[in-house]
């Protein structure tokens, strides 16, 4: 009787460890470009004793075609004596591959990417368990000493002062693991806690931290706890380099996906019209005070239609509302904006029959 118990409970936790790296797994995901420099932010101040650093990184959402910055942020390591090695996006074989974070006894490679914060593209300088418990340097980690006092300093030399949020590839990060750090990467080692999956999950929802919409800069570059993006942010205080969406947004050619359809105003392309070139220097002033004209009122009601859609979400917002309930006004706003993007089209495409006549006449 007792042999059975006991087999059926090695077959129990055998369950169980095939279950936890099952669901560790994480179905590879691939981009055509690479994601956009590193934005230049503030750690905000370490909410509790045991808590460690897991530094902002670019995820990709396939749905929305567009890189999406999950914020850098406080948590709790699930061990004693575990550290975190940050995900990171390496080239392999034309295309950009994503790379998983993973909590373990030792920081193993994460591409060379300087995320800041003690990682600075190998290793980590932020802390060290001791005793059972986490010390932090002073010299990296934004620490209230009233209320931690397991701390220390230690001055870091940082090498690679670069911004780059990728590894290989043109114009990315030159480094590749030691025999050490790919010894470590085979140790036993557990993926994200809940709470992490959910700050992503809440990354994921929040159309500010989309690329395509914050150009690099988004308005939540880490917050003090995973998943609080109400209080206590920090915003980013600039890009980490000119963003240019040709090569950071999903676009004809790229995989061979194309950008979706524009939610909001703001993720509209701007709309030009071809300068007229008639041969009639005033008739071209004429023209162009026409086009500059319907430019200026078709802003405005982006403006206006933006700002609508702001308040409508504020006001979810101030309710509490899911994150579930705010992306359902999602449909409705996309629908809006591509009604009022599709009046403009006819805008200028009417303007210039009405200029193409008088061209053809001269």
């Amino acid at each position: 009787m007792n042999l059975s118990r006991s087999i059926r409970w090695c077959v129990f936790v055998l369950a169980m460890l095939a279950a936890s790296v099952a669901g560790f797994a994480q179905v590879r995901i691939t981009v055509s470009f690479g994601p956009p420099a590193l934005p230049v932010y503030e750690q905000p101040l370490c909410p509790g004793d045991g808590y460690l650093w897991t530094p902002g990184y670019w995820a990709w959402d396939p749905d929305a075609g567009s890189y999406y910055w999950v914020p850098g942020t406080w948590v709790e390591a699930p061990e004693v004596g575990y550290l975190w090695t940050p995900p990171w996006w390496g080239w392999e074989g034309g295309l950009y591959v994503f790379h998983p974070g993973w909590w373990g006894p030792h920081v193993g490679f994460y591409g060379g990417i300087n995320y800041g914060f003690g990682y600075f593209g190998s290793g980590f300088w932020g802390g060290r368990w001791q005793g059972g418990h986490f010390f932090y340097n002073r010299e990296v980690a934004n620490i209230n000493v009233v209320n931690i006092r397991n701390v220390y300093n230690e001055h870091v030399t940082i090498v690679n002062n670069s911004r780059v949020a990728f590894n290989g590839g043109n114009g990315g990060i030159q480094a590749r693991p030691t025999a050490q750090e790919e010894q470590w990467a085979n140790e036993r080692h557990v993926g994200p806690v809940t709470a992490q999956t959910q700050h992503v999950n809440e990354a994921r929802a929040n159309s500010q931290l989309r690329a395509s919409v914050n150009r690099g800069k988004p308005p939540i570059a880490a917050t003090d706890r995973p998943g609080n993006f109400k209080s206590n942010v920090i915003a980013a205080r600039a890009a980490g380099g000119e963003y240019r969406p040709e090569e950071h947004e999903a676009h004809p050619g790229a995989g061979g996906a194309s950008a979706p359809p524009a939610v909001h105003p703001r993720d509209l392309p701007a709309a030009r019209m071809e300068k007229p070139n008639t041969g009639n220097p005033k008739l071209d002033q004429k023209y162009q005070k026409q086009q500059d004209k319907l430019q200026a009122k078709q802003e405005k009601e982006r403006q206006n239609l933006q700002r609508q859609q702001d308040r409508e979400h504020q006001q979810l917002a101030r309710q509490n509302a899911s994150a579930e309930k705010q992306q359902q006004l999602e449909p409705k706003h996309q629908q809006q904006t591509q009604a009022m993007a599709q009046r403009h089209q006819q805008q200028r495409q009417q303007l210039s029959a009405r200029q193409a006549p008088r061209e053809e006449k001269r």
